[in-house]
């Protein structure tokens, strides 16, 4: 924060006060210390609300809110962990796969919650959902 201070650079600054704020805003809310598996997942859900704005300026015609939103995940994103490529998640599906009882879409649910928690922050979850699908349909 010092440094984007210093540097002057308002647009990272005010993400990392969002950053922040909503930090804070969960901290009392829930009367818990957030830890670092629950600020991955504050950030991850920030990132998913900035995607899914992004989405809804661009069909409203509205590119330079969506420019904004970008601009947002791309500081956001420099907090989480390293994104994992797709073979990467491939590999983590089908070690996840092995050990589960049910066959077809029915291994869905206990499969996404295998997952979920080795892939928070490093991927997004509605990708690893579709291939997760592909997976199990295949």
């Amino acid at each position: 924060m010092k440094e984007a201070m210093k540097a002057r650079a308002k647009e990272r600054l005010a993400t990392i006060r969002l950053i922040q704020a909503e930090f804070k805003r969960v901290e009392v809310d829930e009367r818990i210390e957030i830890d670092d598996a629950r600020a991955l997942a504050i950030m991850d859900k920030m990132v998913k609300q900035r995607r899914d704005s992004i989405s809804q300026f661009e069909s409203a015609g509205r590119d330079e809110l969506a420019a904004i939103e970008r601009a947002e995940i791309s500081v956001i994103q420099e907090f989480l962990p390293q994104q994992l490529s797709e073979d990467e998640i491939l590999a983590i599906i089908d070690d996840a796969l092995s050990g589960i009882d049910a066959t077809g879409m029915a291994a869905m649910g206990p499969l996404m919650g295998l997952i979920k928690p080795k892939l928070q922050g490093r991927a997004d979850m509605g990708a690893v959902s579709k291939l997760v699908k592909a997976k199990l349909t295949a």
